[in-house]
């Protein structure tokens, strides 16, 4: 079976190091570069009218995936509000995705924002979410930042893909 995957990437910086880390996690969790990539530093001001078919179909592309990493550097310990501009665009109804928390940040002290602002956000959405990734800007690039916690989300998300739950 193949598991359809997109990225969607909250840091105002385009080709940032939340989108390699991003990308990183969409490979690690499905062996597969992701099918579908929003780096939202790209989109421009259609984000901001409700009307803009640019965006639309960026949210349509995003909503037809089985997984959906959504990762965003930590401001001010939450996530930015360009990523806000775009779930806003989603109507909060079940969905059989599974979306991933991801967040990048200069400190531990942030390390539960995955957790505590993003993943809610997503959860209301009507997606599955999985345990959240908080990764030190300093480490991004490092395969070992993420060993753990994929050995501990990619049997859930492989669980929920070929139980059916994403019919």
């Amino acid at each position: 079976m193949s598991i359809s995957t997109a990225v969607v990437v909250g840091n105002p910086k385009p080709a940032s190091r939340t989108l390699a880390a991003a990308t990183r996690v969409a490979v690690g969790l499905t062996d597969q570069a992701p099918d579908v990539v929003v780096d939202l530093a790209t989109v421009g001001p259609g984000l901001l009218s409700w009307d803009d078919d640019a965006v639309t179909a960026l949210v349509d592309q995003v909503g037809r995936a089985d997984v959906v990493v959504t990762a965003c550097p930590t401001y001010k310990a939450t996530f930015t509000g360009l990523l806000k501009l775009f779930l806003d665009r989603f109507e909060a109804r079940p969905r059989s995705a599974v979306a991933v928390p991801l967040m990048l940040g200069a400190g531990p002290g942030h390390a539960l924002a995955p957790e505590v602002s993003l993943r809610p956000v997503l959860a209301e959405l009507g997606f599955h979410t999985t345990r959240g990734l908080y990764v030190l800007d300093s480490t991004y690039d490092d395969p070992t930042a993420y060993d753990a916690w994929l050995a501990h989300t990619r049997p859930v998300v492989s669980a929920l893909t070929t139980a059916g739950a994403l019919q």
